[in-house]
């Protein structure tokens, strides 16, 4: 149990998978004695486990969630000249993938309330020259990817769904990851479905794009030696999927575990009185998302998000800034905002967030420690004011 010197880390990944070691143990001896550690019969028991999982027809693995995106655009022969639609407000996987084919990242704002993509920023950003959209599913919740897929339609541009963080959310009771030409998923070993290393997965309806994906991802080669396109090595390896392949089995029961972390979280800090447009904003659900919670950010009005930060940090609770830097602000990127224009959501977004502790195994003590330290900022604030 958590006590008043007892630390709160931002996630616990052994502590999570601990309960399930001895499946993982049989799983990789399975692996180990059959020395298939590429292409195994785990690889593609996994691949269709996910496409039952998001109901579509197909699902292609492949080494993470960056490659992931890279294959999609790859697939689409996105190239020097055309323009992808995608939000600042993501990780850097979102955008290298655009700029490392010589395609040109159209940085759009998000909505304020669930940190997603602005489906009428989205329309106004359409151009001649633009040939893909990666809608971005944040924090396990989806963008209104209904919106975002019919606006496209309009326009005849494929939807690229990033559901890296997302695997198990759902929009209109339609998983994500089954919207668009393909979804992409990151099994970093920190997502909901985390393996133990470095996995990735793509997801789709389309039989022709499947294959394309699956031909880009073994370099291009059918047969063997013979390569008809120019792809790239990126492949699930087989003790991966047999891990993956344990966890998927416990992921209904982990979205579970933090959806009510994430309820008990709401309630704490709304009984505690730090809700407000001066303290804490809460998350936003979209009435028509199932969110899964994979980060759980508030905002933190006045200016003191660092400090408050800070203060639990010193107290031994841990967080996190996903993402203290847009990504139109990057140095990397710099070269795309010659006229310096501002996302002004995306970079209150950026100032305002903090990502509380939230994975399957965290106690209601520990949680209860959170808003304690949280409320301890609040109340010292108040003291020095006085």
């Amino acid at each position: 149990m958590a006590g008043p010197n007892t630390t709160v880390p931002l996630l616990d990944v052994n502590r999570d998978n601990k309960p399930h070691r001895d499946e993982f143990v049989e799983a990789l001896a399975a692996v180990v004695d059959s020395g298939r550690f590429l292409f195994g019969p785990d690889v593609k028991e996994l691949e269709t486990e996910i496409a039952q999982y998001s109901q579509v027809e197909h699902a292609v693995g492949c080494a993470s969630g960056s490659d992931a995106l890279l294959l999609a655009l790859m697939a689409l022969d996105i190239k020097a000249g055309d323009e992808v639609i995608v939000p600042s407000f993501t990780f850097f996987a979102s955008v290298s993938c655009i700029t490392r084919l010589g395609a040109t990242p159209v940085f759009v704002d998000i909505c304020p309330d669930t940190f997603n993509i602005d489906p009428q920023c989205v329309a106004e950003a359409i151009t001649e020259n633009t040939k893909a959209i990666i809608p971005v599913h944040l924090f396990g919740q989806c963008a209104q990817i209904d919106r975002i897929c019919q606006i496209a339609s309009e326009h005849d541009i494929p939807v690229i769904e990033d559901a890296a963080q997302a695997i198990g959310a759902a929009y209109h009771s339609r998983p994500a990851g089954s919207w668009g030409l393909a979804g992409c998923f990151s099994f970093y070993p920190t997502k909901n479905l985390g393996a133990m290393g470095d996995a990735g997965m793509l997801t789709s309806g389309d039989a022709v794009m499947a294959d394309r994906l699956r031909l880009l991802a073994g370099h291009g080669m059918r047969p063997r030696y013979y390569h008809q396109a120019v792809g790239i090595n990126s492949r699930i390896d087989t003790f991966q999927a047999a891990v993956l392949r344990v966890k998927l089995r416990h992921l209904g029961d982990a979205i579970t575990s933090r959806s009510k972390i994430a309820s008990r979280y709401m309630q704490l800090l709304g009984d505690g009185g730090l809700v407000g447009p001066d303290q804490i904003v809460l998350p936003t659900v979209d009435p028509n998302a199932f969110h899964v919670w994979n980060q759980f950010g508030i905002r933190i009005g006045g200016g003191r998000r660092d400090a408050l930060r800070a203060y639990l940090a010193e107290r031994g609770v841990g967080s996190e800034i996903y993402y203290p830097v847009p990504m139109h602000k990057q140095q990397c990127f710099e070269y795309l905002n010659v006229d310096g224009s501002t996302l002004p959501e995306t970079e209150r977004a950026s100032a305002e967030i903090l990502n509380l502790p939230i994975f399957p195994s965290l106690t209601e003590a520990e949680q209860q420690q959170v808003v304690d330290c949280i409320g301890g900022y609040y109340q010292a604030g108040a003291k020095a004011a006085a």
